[in-house]
């Protein structure tokens, strides 16, 4: 177990949404604040680390042809009750994600490849790719949240700063409205992962530049 290449991997090089494409359409609905972003990242984390987990201590047990099916059935479970949960704790969230929240179950699936690598790896090592393609995830859609709440709305942190309201930082009369919408969501999720495949690249960089100068 390589932790600090699944750290990478899962924030840098192997991203799920920047990188491997994968969750776009959730990324792009719930990105309309940084609050949207970061409670739906969280939840995903979540029930990731725990499906991931389950699944790698039981596939001594599950026979070759049942292991997809499993892997949907226990992150259905676990997605439901991460949806019952929000509900119950955290009602306002719960209505801002909408729809996308009841989705969370397909959202981890095509995250966590259908159980492919907790079947091929240790319980411990299964529940730490949960944690890094999570935090990858929520890392994200954090990102694009705060990218269109600030340039979109004029403001940050509704729903949890100044009494829900967030901090005005200039009139919305100014703000690029457009980024409230579907256009705005790609636009951010875009800029976001520019700016991830701009890490990622710097190392070839760095090594095409020291062999330039070795040269000269």
């Amino acid at each position: 177990m390589n932790i600090g290449k699944q750290i990478k991997g899962g924030l840098l090089t192997r991203n799920p949404v920047a990188v491997r494409l994968v969750g776009l359409c959730a990324a792009v609905a719930v990105t309309t604040t940084l609050l949207n972003g970061l409670g739906m990242g969280l939840c995903v984390t979540a029930v990731l680390i725990l499906s991931n987990g389950i699944l790698s201590a039981l596939w001594f047990y599950l026979p070759q042809r049942l292991r997809t099916i499993s892997a949907i059935m226990v992150t259905a479970a676990l997605g439901g009750a991460a949806d019952l949960l929000i509900q119950a704790f955290f009602p306002a969230l719960a209505g801002e994600l909408g729809l996308f929240l009841p989705l969370v179950p397909v959202t981890v699936i095509l995250l966590g490849g259908a159980g492919t690598y907790a079947y091929e790896n240790t319980v411990a090592s299964s529940m730490l790719e949960g944690l890094c393609q999570g935090l990858g995830y929520t890392l994200v859609l954090t990102l694009a949240g705060f990218l269109r709440e600030l340039l979109g709305k004029g403001s940050f942190g509704f729903g949890f700063l100044e009494g829900g309201q967030g901090i005005r930082l200039f009139p919305e009369q100014y703000a690029a409205l457009g980024l409230n919408g579907p256009v705005g969501g790609f636009l951010a999720l875009g800029c976001v992962a520019a700016l991830v495949q701009y890490f990622n690249g710097r190392p070839k960089r760095t090594k095409k530049k020291e062999k330039e100068g070795a040269k000269g």
